[in-house]
C-alpha cells in the first residue's frame, strides 16, 4: 500500500500516524504544506528495508556508488538548505497543526446546517490537520465572487478533474465519463486556513459566508 501523505503532517488514523499507514508514504515540504521547506521538497517514509534502499538508488541517478548506475533514476535529493529550514520548524509543528484545528472547530460551528453547504466529513478514528478547509457547494462560483468581494481570498482545489486535462486528451475521456470527479471540481472550495489566520479572521469568513446562503 502507497500512502499519500502530502498534506497530513502530524495527523493519524486508529492511533497510527500519518507517513506509517502504508508500506511506503509520499511526503511533501512544499512550503504551504503544514510543514513546509523554503521551496520544492519532499520525503519517503517506509519501515521496509528493501523499499528504503529502493528509494535511496532511485534518488540517486540509479546509483548506489558514485558513477555506478545499476537502474534508471533520478536526482531527487533534499538539499541540506531545505532539511535545514524544516529542522527549524519541525518543532513548531504540534503547535500550529492545534491552531489549525481551533479554526476548523469555529467553521463546524458557524456553518454547520447552512442549505447546500457541504462541510468536510470528520471521523472518531482519527485527527486531521486540516492543511485545508474544503466545503462544497453548487454556487461555488457565486460564493468565491461574494467572499473577494469582501476581501476574504479562497482556492479551488482543482477546478479541472485529471481526465478533462490536456495531459489526458489522448485517452479520449469526455465530460460525463467520471460524474462524481466532475461534481467536486465543479463544487468544491478551500476556505482559509493556517497558523497565520486569527479567530476573529475565521469568524469574519463564517458571518460573510452565512450572509451570503442568507
Amino acid at each position: 500500500m502507497i500512502e499519500d501523505g502530502a498534506q497530513s503532517h502530524g495527523a493519524s488514523c486508529r492511533g497510527r500516524a500519518s507517513g506509517a499507514l502504508g508500506d511506503i508514504a509520499g511526503i511533501s515540504f512544499y512550503p504551504s504544506k503544514n510543514l513546509g521547506a523554503f521551496g520544492d521538497a519532499g520525503a519517503v517514509t517506509t519501515s521496509n528495508d528493501a523499499l528504503a534502499e529502493r528509494v535511496r538508488t532511485l534518488r540517486n541517478y540509479g546509483s548506489k556508488q558514485r558513477y555506478h548506475h545499476e537502474v534508471k533514476g533520478i536526482n531527487s535529493r533534499l538539499s541540506e538548505l531545505q532539511a535545514a529550514f524544516l529542522r527549524a520548524k519541525l518543532p513548531h509543528l504540534e503547535k500550529w497543526n492545534a491552531h489549525r484545528q481551533k479554526l476548523a472547530s469555529l467553521y463546524f460551528e458557524g456553518l454547520s446546517g447552512l442549505p447546500e453547504l457541504l462541510l468536510p466529513p470528520r471521523y472518531s478514528f482519527s485527527t486531521c490537520v486540516w492543511h485545508l478547509f474544503v466545503v462544497r457547494t453548487p454556487l461555488r462560483d457565486r460564493l468565491r465572487s461574494y467572499l473577494t468581494d469582501r476581501g476574504i481570498a479562497s482556492q479551488i482545489h482543482y477546478p479541472v478533474p485529471p481526465h478533462l486535462s490536456g495531459a489526458y486528451a489522448d485517452q479520449g475521456w469526455k465530460r460525463g465519463d467520471f460524474p462524481l470527479a466532475e461534481r467536486y471540481a465543479d463544487e468544491v472550495l478551500s476556505l482559509p486556513i493556517g497558523p497565520h489566520h486569527s479567530e476573529t479572521q475565521i469568524h469574519y469568513v463564517i458571518e460573510q459566508t452565512r450572509a451570503f446562503f442568507g
